[in-house]
Formats: structure tokens, C-alpha cells, sequence
């Protein structure tokens, strides 16, 4: 509106106007540049957001389930060793990850995956048939013990079932020696499961005695039932059936933490002040493996409490990822 003024002005006066007006406009387009000089409100940059915005809700739902499983660890008198593995997207995350455990009947595992691995090599059948002694018969043998040796059959596949549903001991170590012990440890071996060892039979008392424990680790658990999963170990009918057979309904704290239309391929091993569970949930779209081992347990009823809590908390987390969108919007079936 001055313009009428400065078109009478002298021409120095008039330069001299412009060239403050211009450095004027320099500075505050230096100003403006310099982070924090204005309120975020009048700051304009080209560099304020970036082009693909980071993806942290599932993170911080990550961290809190890794917090809430280390206050169950926390409160249990006792010590756990833990690994979880998110068969998705590949995340882990560990308490004692690489303590070696003793592993009770979760150690039945490597005795099935070294079955299904001698039927696929064409070593034996899984209906192959067995008669009853009664020379193989333990304590710990709730179907075996009532059978009639010498009279009842039993193929390769019943004893794997009992194994795996009431943990049958004696129906175990028909089938380590089977199998041979010495072949489940080299499968083992192989596999780079250094740690991870069948050192006696179930309810040799005199071995474990000598300390000739069957020992594990959560980690190396969680890498062999990852490498069955993932079918690295067996062709994929013979895993199909391994994971069918492992999912024979059970008494089990990991199972007890779930749903009861959710499957799970777990054992769970039972010692005094030891408890244990190990398995694949197979939640829709976010299967997931949990290994939860506890020992020198003051009270074996906590330890079970503790893997059932953890075993919750798993599935809560898994659930709701893997009915979410990106944006963790949860839309439900009426």
C-alpha cells in the first residue's frame, strides 16, 4: 500500500530498501530451517515425516508379553528356562535360553522324530507289530501294565500313541529300543542338537542316579520342533502324521493355558521339582512354538501354574496378531 512512497523515493534510498527487504527474507528462510526456531504448528519441512511410517504397535505388544512372562519368571521359586518362536516372522525371544534342562518325558520328542525318520528311511514300518513281555513292563505304564503280555499286539504306531497321549513308559522303551538310543543321539548330532541327549530309559532309576539325565535345552527343543515343522527333517506326509501324532490329546499346562478347539504338538515331562512342556500351537495364520522348562521347583504345582499362565499369555499375544490388521484393528466374526 506504500508503493506510491517508494516510487518517489531517491534510487539509493530505494536499493538500499530492497536490500534489507531481501536479507530480511534470507534470514527468515533460515530461521525457519533450524529445528525447534519455530512451534510445530507454524514449522513447515519437507523433512518432518517419513515416507513409509514405522510399524511399532506389534513391537510394544512383543515387549509387553516378553515383560509378562519375565514377572512369572520372577515369582516362581524355582528357575525356568523359556523360548518362544514366532513361526511367522521368525522373532524369538528366550529366558536361559541355552541351560541345559533336564527334560523328564518331554525328551520323548527325539524318540518320535527318530521313529518317523527310520519309518521314512524304510528301517521299519509304523505297523510294524510288537508282542507284550512282560519283562518290558515299568512303572509309569498306564495302558501297558494292563495289557496280557504274551498275548497282546501292539504295532509301532499304538505304542507311539501311548507315548504321546499318557506318556507310557513302558511303551517308550519298547520304542527306544526300538530305534536304538545311539541312533536318536546321532539324529541328534546331526541336526547340531549338541546339547540335547537320550541318556537312559524311562524309570531307570539307577542311571539317573548317576546322573545320566535326558537333558535339553529350550533353545535347541524349539530348533527341533521348528525343523519338523518346517519339514527339514521329514518329508512332508511323514510330517503331517508326526505332527498329528505329537497332537494326541494329553493331560498338559501348556494345553490348560488354551482354548479348547486349539491344537497344540506337545509333551509335557513331569520329575520331582522338575515341570516341563514343550510344543507347536498352531493358532490360524501365527503358529508358534513354546518351551517352558522349570526346575529345582520348591513346589511342582507352581511350576505347572507357571508354564499354564505363560502358556496364556502366549496365545493372547499370537491371537490377537493374528486376527489384526497392520493397524491392529481386530474385526471379529458375528
Amino acid at each position: 500500500m506504500f508503493g506510491w512512497l517508494f516510487a518517489r523515493l531517491p534510487a539509493a534510498v530505494y536499493t538500499a530498501h530492497a536490500m534489507t527487504k531481501k536479507l530480511f527474507l534470507l534470514f527468515i528462510a533460515a530461521f525457519c530451517s533450524v529445528p525447534g526456531s519455530l512451534p510445530g504448528s507454524l514449522l513447515i519441512s519437507a523433512q518432518c515425516c517419513p515416507e513409509k511410517p514405522a510399524a511399532e504397535k506389534k513391537e510394544v505388544l512383543w515387549q509387553k508379553l516378553q515383560e509378562e512372562i519375565r514377572t512369572v519368571d520372577q515369582r516362581l521359586d524355582g528357575v525356568m528356562g523359556l523360548a518362544v518362536e514366532d513361526l511367522t516372522s521368525g522373532e524369538k525371544f528366550f529366558i536361559h535360553g541355552d541351560e541345559i534342562m533336564p527334560q523328564a518325558s518331554s525328551i520323548k520328542i527325539t524318540v518320535l522324530a527318530n521313529l518317523y525318520l527310520q519309518a521314512q528311511q524304510g528301517k521299519l514300518k509304523l505297523t510294524d507289530e510288537y508282542i507284550v513281555r512282560k519283562e518290558d513292563l515299568v512303572d509309569g505304564s498306564d495302558i501297558m501294565l494292563g495289557l496280557t503280555p504274551g498275548v497282546t499286539r501292539l504295532t509301532l504306531r499304538d505304542l507311539a500313541t501311548m507315548m504321546v497321549a499318557v506318556s507310557d513308559n513302558s511303551a517308550t522303551n519298547v520304542l527306544i529300543r526300538r530305534v536304538g538310543m545311539e541312533n536318536v543321539n546321532a539324529m541328534l548330532e546331526n541336526m547340531g542338537l549338541h546339547a540335547t541327549k537320550l541318556r537312559r530309559q524311562m524309570m531307570d532309576l539307577k542311571a539317573a542316579g548317576e546322573g545320566r539325565e535326558n537333558i535339553s535345552t529350550p533353545r535347541e527343543m524349539m530348533t527341533l520342533l521348528e525343523t519338523i515343522y518346517r519339514g527339514k527333517l521329514l518329508n512332508k506326509e511323514m510330517t503331517a502324521d508326526f505332527l498329528k501324532m505329537l497332537s494326541t490329546h494329553k493331560e498338559s499346562s501348556l494345553l490348560q493355558g488354551l482354548p479348547d478347539d486349539v491344537v497344540a504338538a506337545n509333551k509335557p515331562g513331569e520329575l520331582e521339582a522338575v515341570r516341563n512342556d514343550s510344543g507347536i500351537v498352531m493358532v490360524k495364520n501365527r503358529p508358534y512354538i513354546l518351551c517352558v522348562m522349570t526346575t529345582y521347583l520348591k513346589d511342582e504345582k507352581e511350576g505347572s501354574a507357571a508354564i499354564r499362565k505363560i502358556s496364556a499369555l502366549a496365545y493372547s499375544y499370537f491371537d490377537r496378531v493374528s486376527r489384526a490388521s497392520e493397524y491392529g484393528r481386530v474385526v471379529s466374526p458375528k
